[in-house]
């Protein structure tokens, strides 16, 4: 059984910044991969950013240059720090891990970012 609780969302102005954490607990002690999704109202849920064990991060397009995905694995724990917040940022943000040997994952309960002045 595994928990991924995310915490540092809030309000937030227009070139302003925020950051993220998500910390794991439970049965599993280490990840495979860990990433940040973000889902706004009327769209899909997206990948924002991911930090693999075994390859390198990756990012959407529309956060390149202004994001960046940490991780600390003694900690179990990953980090997403959002610099030049946009208003279109605003949404969502869920943690999501994968175990070892697994396709699946976990996610979060989710925190909001509201980019607004």
């Amino acid at each position: 059984q595994v928990q991924l609780v995310e915490s540092g969302g809030g309000l937030v102005q227009p070139g302003g910044s925020l950051r993220l954490s998500c910390a794991a607990s439970g049965s599993i002690r280490s990840f495979r991969a860990m990433g940040w999704y973000r889902q706004a109202p009327g769209k899909e849920r997206e990948l924002v950013a991911g930090i693999p064990s075994d390859a390198d991060t990756n990012y959407a397009d529309s956060v390149k240059g202004r994001f960046t995905i940490s991780r600390d694995n003694t900690k179990n724990t990953v980090y997403l720090q959002m610099n030049s917040l946009k208003p279109e940022d605003s949404a969502v943000y869920y943690c999501h891990a994968v175990a070892w040997g697994s396709s699946g994952g976990y996610w979060g309960q989710g925190t909001q970012v509201t980019v607004s002045s």
